[in-house]
């Protein structure tokens, strides 16, 4: 990719993340009603920083910062960057405010165009693609987090219609058959890729079926109606404390009401489609409903190998894999080496991307990573079994 071509996928990135954020009310922008759950202008604001701090500092001549304390406010988990706010505390900030922030973003991209336009070199290339990815990457916590935040208001305001919110899946339920045998996981193109999607590898597999649809929300309510909720021999002994301690009985944004089930949409609530893809849903979730099946979840290379075979791209799938780094992984140098490395440990492996996954940006060997109770992305679950 020429410097041309990289000067319009960051302009068009930077717009993007603007553009998600257009049907907010300024109010919205401030909520964190969770740990998990990012304020949006927060988001905003990290993404702009993080171009700052790896670019602009140091590349470009003679380059202020836009705010001193900017970097203390929106440094994620950079600990080698310097303090930061913690986590739990994005939401109690009022200011910056939403106008600050968009005059802060304004000012960091228009630099970034000038560096990217006269400054760019070749060693800088890799920091801008990582750059853009991460705001990309954001992109999605950005569309997640602010159905977090409207679908738990009690007036459960619109955000607008999202393609594929309800993902109906078509066709016959199957399983794809594979053979025992070596196959290569991992990342091996001249294409961007992320650290942990390498180095490409080989993994011996025993012989097992996958399906090639996801389960579906009729499928889930015969969970429900069966007690799937209610039997402890499903579940693993964290999923069941889970279970009970948070009163979960359906997944993320159902609601039962009058004996009648309706779901929290961007696009407003509604009945339950039974033919359409479960979403929101947690690790826990969906290793008891696999149980309950009498079949199990496939590993991150069952998934990977055997991905060809049917559609995704609409529902990050659960794995039954543990996030770990390949054989012969190494972390890149400095503070970057931060990006995935740090989080190999007690998460799960989610595949295939989703609906809020900006278009391009996910591969085949695309890893996410989630701790096992977490349900606001849109994540759903295929079976596997072994034969």
């Amino acid at each position: 990719m020429n410097f041309k071509e990289q000067l319009l996928l960051f302009t068009k990135t930077r717009a993007d993340s603007e553009r998600i954020c257009e049907p907010l009310q300024t109010e919205d922008y401030v909520v964190q009603p969770i740990v998990d759950v990012s304020p949006p202008k927060w988001h905003l604001g990290h993404t702009t920083w993080f171009f700052e701090e790896f670019l602009l500092d140091g590349h470009f001549p003679n380059y202020k910062r836009y705010h001193k304390n900017y970097a203390y406010v929106f440094n994620s988990y950079y600990e080698s960057i310097g303090k930061r706010v913690v986590r739990t505390d994005r939401g109690n900030l009022s200011r910056p405010s939403v106008k600050d922030i968009y005059e802060y973003r304004a000012h960091v991209t228009s630099h970034m165009k000038t560096l990217i336009e006269n400054h760019l070199t070749e060693e800088m290339i890799p920091v801008l693609e990582i750059g853009i990815h991460h705001e990309k990457q954001h992109q999605e916590l950005l569309l997640t987090d602010i159905k977090y935040i409207l679908g738990n208001n009690p007036l459960q305001p619109t955000y607008g219609k999202i393609k594929d919110e309800i993902l109906l899946e078509k066709g016959n339920s199957d399983f794809t058959e594979m053979k025992e045998g070596i196959y290569h996981i991992g990342h091996d193109s001249n294409l961007f890729c992320y650290d942990n999607e390498l180095p490409k590898h080989r993994v011996f597999l025993e012989p097992y079926a996958i399906s090639n649809t996801l389960i579906t929300n009729g499928d889930w309510m015969d969970f429900i109606n069966a007690g799937g909720y209610e039997n402890p021999m499903f579940w693993h002994t964290e999923g069941w404390d889970w279970v009970k301690k948070n009163s979960i009985y359906a997944p993320m944004y159902w609601h039962l009401q009058d004996n009648k089930w309706s779901q929290y949409l961007l696009s407003g609530s509604q009945e339950i489609e039974n033919k359409a893809a479960v979403t929101h849903i947690s690790y826990y979730e969906a290793f008891a409903f696999a149980q309950w099946k009498g079949m199990r979840l496939p590993t991150e290379f069952e998934w990977e190998a055997a991905q060809s075979h049917f559609s995704h791209g609409s529902r990050w799938e659960w794995t039954e894999s543990a996030y770990l780094p390949y054989p012969n992984y190494k972390k890149p140098d400095g503070a970057l080496g931060e990006y995935n490395g740090k989080f190999m440990v007690n998460q799960k492996v989610l595949r295939g991307s989703s609906i809020a996954t900006p278009a391009n940006h996910a591969r085949p060997t695309y890893r996410n990573f989630f701790h096992a109770p977490l349900r606001w992305q849109f994540t759903s679950l295929r079976l596997a079994k072994s034969l």
